[in-house]
């Protein structure tokens, strides 16, 4: 039987559910409503993992597309077994990575007659030893021929996935200081064999996950490994040399790639577990699997040879009596939990880009980071971008419902981060049940009885007065209840002050990355709007500018174009496309090429709270802003300085025509503003405030 605690979760997640219902309904309509009613209630589905099997037919020969001028180097040392062989080379044969690459085959002078029908492929550098030396010969001899910059030690008994290579190689581009990379490995039935490996402080070793769904949780996201096995691994060519390569004490096989992994980390770089790299490996094809003959007796003895080398460093391992969980894989580290009510989709709204921000700013800051979606939902490529980042993601079927994956995780947090007053509520006291010792953030995205203050008193609505009254109460009793709230600008800190005078309140807004400036004003044209339609105020921004104020642009400037990019576009914005010079796109992933052509961004918000992130956006890419006070709001600005400011159609109009026909002001601008953003909105300014929070 559940307990008061999660009992009250259930009531407050159905009250919630029932009250936004019924918001949605009178601000979006019955089918916006509905189809996110369908999309809540949908039910999880499990992702089989399909894997890709070359056709077991007869040997013929065939051409591996490789590059005279690689950026990999792959290794394939061979001992027999030539239809794994056949098998591992037809895969990069069909499914060809994008990265150049070479392939070179270490015969270790097989029993059988590999090396006849190895000299039949194409494109691969064939390297025969006359003796058998075993896989730490074989791998140092082809490390020895590579030219690339990176080595990659693969298995003859492997089937390495599409994509695989390139999902190694990148990860080094992605995560500076990264040394060495390892594959996730399955078995031929899907079930997995390794996703990174644990050293325990006696030597002895365990395949995280064995066994396992491959495409479970715990084995989805890119992480530290304390060894990868050889069978599919990616590093540095220099390093490996600098390192000696394979140690030779190891010889013939076993331990050497946990002693390389070690090694790895004693000159000072990282050791990750990829999981984008899927690689099916027929574990023991060459070795076998009996530890009492043949190569794998080799694993005892070596064991006592990597605790002689290593004593220092395995005695800050795990002891062998541990079962190893994602709370002690990562216990060296500060865990955050952050909780919102979706995966945030950076491309689609501000609050999602401050969310992924801030990931990317607490694990550049040396924590680890978990996220839960309040609707334990997974969401496709925005849930894997941040995997690929390290973030450790859950959702169902594999997360259990929210009390009970907080009975088991709660105890690991040092910060948990809950962000929008519907969701907080139902999660806090649960966090201070399950999650005791963990500090508590509120984080209001917005204060939404504010935005919701401003949109009746716009509309003059008394339903719309009675709903904001009703969140202003919910919102002030968890910022009151919670350990700091979070607020995105100093006018809601300010009025937090006055409204919850005994909380504690800190700002951490926006956070953006500068990428270099746009084109000067010389090639730019038209008007650009960007902002998603699920948010009420974004649709009133475009129905007042294009029926009040673009009329009056379009009688002084008959060709100008205004594009509107966002998505969930509702019916009544769609129409508004029928009028001339007004284009709807709908969502567009990629911004750039509008921000970079458009003359002027928009932000003609008529209510609203917090900081507006198309605001943030323009400035950093070095596009001038034509807004109205509201939309500035807490965001630093001048008028006439870093933007120009103004409330009325005329005013708006007028506005935007000097801004049109002035280069020089322009210029000012579009300076000024990309110095307001890295002064108040970039991710180093915000970085001691998170260290503070979050961190400390």
């Amino acid at each position: 039987m559940p307990g008061p605690v999660e009992t009250r979760f259930w009531l407050l997640r159905a009250a919630g559910l029932w009250r936004r219902g019924w918001a949605s309904l009178r601000t979006r309509g019955l089918r916006a409503s509905g189809q996110r009613l369908l999309a809540q209630l949908r039910p999880p589905q499990r992702t089989p993992l399909t894997l890709y099997r070359p056709a077991a037919l007869p040997f013929a020969a065939f051409e591996l597309p490789t590059s005279p001028a690689p950026l990999a180097s792959i290794v394939i040392p061979v001992h027999g077994a030539f239809a794994h062989t056949l098998g591992c080379l037809r895969a990069l044969a069909e499914h060809p990575p994008r990265t150049p690459f070479e392939v070179i085959v270490v015969d270790d002078a097989s029993p059988d007659d590999s090396l006849r029908q190895l000299r039949q492929i194409g494109g691969l550098q064939l390297h025969a030893r006359e003796s058998n030396g075993g896989f730490i010969a074989a791998c140092n001899d082809g490390a020895h021929l590579a030219q690339g910059e990176y080595l990659v030690f693969l298995n003859n008994d492997t089937v390495p996935q599409p994509g695989w290579l390139d999902a190694l190689l990148d990860t080094f581009a992605q995560h500076p200081g990264t040394g060495l990379v390892g594959a996730k490995l399955v078995y031929p039935d899907g079930r997995l064999q390794e996703a990174g490996g644990v050293v325990f402080s006696d030597g002895g070793g365990w395949n995280y996950g064995r066994f396992e769904d491959p495409n479970h949780c715990r084995h989805q996201y890119l992480r530290e490994a304390d060894y990868l096995s050889g069978a599919a691994i990616a590093l540095p060519r220099q390093l490996f040399a600098a390192l000696g390569g394979f140690d030779p004490r190891y010889a013939p096989a076993y331990y050497e790639d946990t002693d390389l992994a070690f090694a790895v980390r004693a000159a000072g770089f990282r050791t990750l577990y990829q999981p984008a790299a899927v690689v099916v490996h027929d574990e023991g094809t060459t070795a076998g699997t009996d530890p009492n003959s043949g190569t794998k007796a080799a694993q005892a003895r070596n064991r006592t040879v990597f605790l002689d080398k290593w004593r220092d460093a395995l005695a800050q391992q795990l002891p062998p009596t541990t079962v190893p969980t994602p709370a002690l894989l990562h216990r060296g580290r500060k865990q955050i939990l952050l909780i919102d009510a979706l995966t945030p989709c950076p491309d689609r709204d501000s609050g999602s880009l401050r969310m992924v921000e801030l990931m990317r700013l607490l694990i550049d800051e040396g924590a680890h980071v978990v996220f839960l979606p309040a609707n334990r939902s997974a969401d496709g490529d925005y849930t894997r971008a941040l995997q690929r980042l390290g973030v450790e993601c859950w959702y169902a079927p594999h997360a259990a419902r929210i009390p009970a994956w907080l009975r088991e995780h709660g105890p690991r947090f040092h910060t948990v981060m809950v962000s929008r007053h519907y969701v907080a509520r139902e999660f806090l006291p649960l966090l201070r049940r399950h999650a005791p010792q963990a500090r508590v953030l509120f984080d209001t995205v917005d204060l939404h009885y504010l935005r919701e203050q401003r949109a009746a008193a716009l509309s003059g609505d008394a339903v719309a007065h009675r709903t904001a009254a009703g969140t202003r109460a919910l919102e002030l009793a968890l910022v009151n209840a919670a350990d700091i709230t979070l607020v995105v600008s100093d006018v809601e800190q300010a009025l937090l002050a006055q409204d919850a005078p005994g909380a504690q309140v800190a700002l951490l807004s926006n956070l953006h990355r500068l990428p270099a400036p746009g084109p000067g004003p010389a090639s730019r044209r038209d008007l650009l709007f960007v902002g998603g339609f699920r948010h009420p105020p974004n649709v009133d921004a475009v129905r007042w500018f294009v029926e009040m104020v673009f009329p009056l642009l379009r009688a002084a400037r008959g060709d100008l174009q205004c594009h509107c990019i966002g998505g969930d576009v509702p019916a009544g914005i769609a129409a508004l496309g029928t009028r001339p010079g007004v284009r709807i796109h709908g969502h567009i992933p990629d911004l750039q090429p509008w921000l970079d052509g458009c003359r002027i961004a928009l932000a003609p918000l008529r209510y609203g709270a917090g900081v507006k992130g198309k605001v943030n956006q323009a400035m950093a890419h070095g596009l001038p802003v034509v807004a109205t006070r509201c939309a500035v709001e807490g965001m630093h600005l001048h008028d006439g300085q870093d933007v120009l400011v103004a409330d009325t159609p005329a005013a708006f109009a007028a506005a935007v025509l000097r801004l049109l026909d002035d280069d020089a002001l322009w210029q000012g601008l579009a300076a000024r503003g990309r110095e307001n953003v890295a002064r108040h909105f970039s991710v180093n300014a915000a970085r001691n405030t998170v260290r503070r929070l979050f961190i400390d």
